[in-house]
């Protein structure tokens, strides 16, 4: 039977390895104690519910397959090295190590008791807090500030965005813009465009402290906690030194064929943050891809060419701020752009934040 390793337990790699559990060995090599729902994250941040909901084990994902928690240190072909493990020895390996991001949107500790704490800890200094500063005007900027100003209405919020105007991915429509502008507006969100912070704060984000910054056009903040809501990077640092540096990209991206083939590695393939996919890194785009993985391995297992391709679709987003409001920018079924306002926004996405169905995938009740 053809063994394949996944490496990484996040969206896309659990879907690579449930879809390939009943006709391969495989083994999911995670260093989390816990599947984190990243997608929820923000909401966890302000929520001590949420706090909880959001970790999920592995423990049903595979009903044939191996799931061994720990830290790739090398990948040689298709021999995984694991820290304190017997080198793994697989037929194929899917890299789904993801990104990094800075705290709340994501999470730097293995165990889920360490992450529970700092969310604990932050959930004391926001009510406490009297202002807050978000530095990055993107979708993780704009759903915290919706989450913050629902759980705590009497918060001062301030958004900073070098750029001319928030949600700047190519792709997003200047309605969309319009109307979660509106909606911030509302909240009495103030937000400040078009020049970046002259010096970071000196505290770690999420930590209680008053602070003073400027901007380069010397407008002043004052905010008492602040949050970094830009600089994700692709987890690949394992592969340096590897075979595979020379597909890696400066910002740590991997090159891939559309069948999601790593570039020159035929039984290796890559899904989510971490490949050169140019489109916007999402949980959804990364289940896409490892549908695609899964039909290919599957198709070489059975001895033929792996021929299934992604094709990045027009950008979408959907984006809550707070259980009740929020925008989406999605697509008919024509493939034409069309924006949801609140209420359709909060239908889906706001309230459940899609766990029942990351539960249902993990195999959970």
């Amino acid at each position: 039977m053809a063994r394949v390793a996944v490496i990484g337990g996040g969206y896309g790699g659990v879907t690579v390895a449930k879809g390939l559990d009943p006709l391969a060995d495989v083994i999911l090599i995670e260093q989390k104690d816990q599947f984190v729902h990243h997608a929820a994250a923000l909401r966890a941040a302000v929520d001590t519910v949420w706090e909880h909901a959001i970790f999920m084990p592995y423990t049903n994902l595979l009903s044939r397959g191996t799931v061994v928690r720990g830290t790739v240190s090398a990948v040689h072909g298709t021999t995984v090295h694991v820290f304190g493990h017997e080198p793994i020895e697989a037929d194929y390996v899917v890299f789904a190590t993801g990104s990094t991001y800075p705290f709340p949107a994501k999470y730097s500790s293995y165990r889920s008791s360490v992450a529970k704490a700092r969310l604990e800890q932050l959930h004391e200094n926001l009510s406490r807090a009297r202002s807050v500063m978000i530095v990055g005007g993107g979708t993780v900027g704009i759903e915290l500030t919706g989450e913050l100003a629902s759980a705590f209405p009497g918060l001062d919020i301030t958004i900073v965005e070098a750029s001319d105007q928030i949600l700047g991915t190519p792709g997003y429509t200047d309605a969309l813009r319009n109307e979660i502008s509106e909606q911030l507006a509302t909240l009495g969100v103030r937000v400040v465009t078009g020049s970046e912070l002259a010096y970071l704060p000196p505290q770690n984000v999420g930590d209680l402290a008053h602070f003073m910054v400027e901007t380069k056009n010397g407008e002043v903040i004052e905010a008492d906690l602040w949050f970094q809501c830009y600089g994700a990077r692709a987890n690949t640092g394992f592969l340096i030194g590897s075979e595979y540096e020379s597909v890696m990209h400066p910002n740590g991206t991997i090159r891939v064929e559309p069948t999601m083939q790593v570039a020159g590695h035929s039984t290796v393939y890559a899904v989510g943050d971490l490949t050169d996919v140019r489109e916007s890194k999402r949980a959804d785009a990364a289940r896409q891809q490892a549908r695609v993985v899964i039909a290919n391995i599957t198709a070489q297992i059975e001895g033929e060419e792996p021929d299934a391709h992604y094709v990045p679709t027009k950008e979408w987003v959907i984006l809550p701020l707070g259980p009740n409001m929020g925008a989406s920018q999605l697509l008919d079924s024509d493939g034409q752009t069309r924006i949801l306002g609140a209420d359709q926004t909060a239908e889906i996405k706001g309230t459940d934040l899609m766990v029942s169905v990351i539960r249902s995938q993990l195999n959970l009740p």
